[in-house]
C-alpha cells in the first residue's frame, strides 16, 4: 500500500520501489526470481504494478498474500484517482497546477528508466547483447513494429537456440564416448 500510494509514473515507476522492498530490503526474494516474475507480469494482461505484486504476494504468502498484495497495489491509486477526479475539473485550467504537472514529467521520466537500466543488470545484459534491446526499441517507436511479434519472434528464437544447444551438447557427448 506504501508503494501504490506514494509513485507517480505508473508500473514502471513501482519496479525499483518494489524490488528495493521484497528482494532488498525483506529478502522475500532473490533478484532473478523478481527479474523473472517483472517479465511474466509484462507479458500477462492487466497493469504492470498489480501484476507484479500479485505475483510477489502469492510468492510469500499464498492466495491470500496475492489478495492482500493487489488490494494493496490497486488501492491507493483508486482513491487518489477517485478525488482527483472529483476536484481537477475546477483546477485543470490553473496555471500553477499545469506548471505542477510539467514540473514532475522528468521525474516521471527517471524514475522509469531506473527500473530499465536495473532490469539490463539483472538480465545480465551485457555490451555484447545491449544491441537487442536497442534494436527492439527502435523497431516499435520508429517503424511501429507491433510488439505482439517481437514476443513472438523472442520465444522462437529462444527455443530455436536452446533446442540448438542441447542437439550440440548431445552430439559433444556421443563423440566423447
Amino acid at each position: 500500500m506504501k508503494i501504490g500510494a506514494f509513485t507517480i509514473g505508473g508500473g514502471y515507476a513501482m519496479i525499483p520501489i518494489i524490488e528495493n522492498e521484497v528482494v532488498k530490503k525483506n529478502n522475500w526474494i532473490s533478484e532473478e526470481d523478481f527479474l523473472d516474475m517483472v517479465v511474466l507480469a509484462q507479458t500477462a494482461p492487466g497493469i504492470l504494478a498489480m501484476n507484479i505484486s500479485i505475483l510477489v504476494g502469492n510468492r510469500v504468502a499464498g492466495k491470500s498474500g496475492a489478495a492482500v498484495s493487489a488490494l494493496g497495489a490497486g488501492l491507493p491509486s483508486f482513491v487518489i484517482i477517485l478525488v482527483l477526479a472529483a476536484f481537477l475539473n475546477q483546477f485543470q485550467d490553473n496555471v500553477y497546477v499545469m506548471k505542477a504537472f510539467r514540473a514532475v514529467r522528468p521525474a516521471v521520466i527517471a524514475l522509469i528508466a531506473v527500473p530499465v537500466f536495473s532490469l539490463a543488470k539483472s538480465a545480465k545484459i551485457s555490451w555484447k547483447t545491449v544491441w537487442i534491446p536497442i534494436v527492439v526499441a527502435l523497431l516499435i517507436w520508429l517503424l511501429n513494429f507491433s510488439p505482439i511479434w517481437i514476443i513472438i519472434t523472442a520465444i522462437a528464437t529462444g527455443v530455436a537456440l536452446h533446442c540448438a544447444d542441447i542437439y550440440k551438447n548431445k552430439n559433444n557427448v556421443k563423440e566423447d564416448k
